[in-house]
């Protein structure tokens, strides 16, 4: 019979996912930009239109990340867009 070969070491691989994971967690949010509001349901449509408006969907990926609604009409959401349009 052939013998198996060994597994490879996997340091390398260890410190490559530790290098990530330090990364991403001193840029907690991520690539983008997101704030959390909480509207009745008309003033809340209002702050998406006015974020879609000054930030482009096409340029800046703008778009509701989440929502829920909440008692007495509101609603809770965030929003999601990208830093800049480079």
């Amino acid at each position: 019979m052939a013998r198996r070969p060994a597994a490879p070491p996997l340091d390398g691989l260890k410190r490559q996912i530790a290098r990530h994971r330090q990364d991403t967690s001193r840029n907690e949010g991520g690539y983008f930009v997101r704030e959390t509001f909480r509207l009745d349901r008309e003033q809340a449509r209002m702050k998406a239109r006015e974020w879609f408006d000054t930030w482009p969907k096409a340029a800046y990926w703008t778009e509701v990340e989440s929502w829920r609604t909440l008692e007495g009409n509101e609603i809770e959401f965030t929003m999601r867009r990208l830093p800049s349009a480079d």
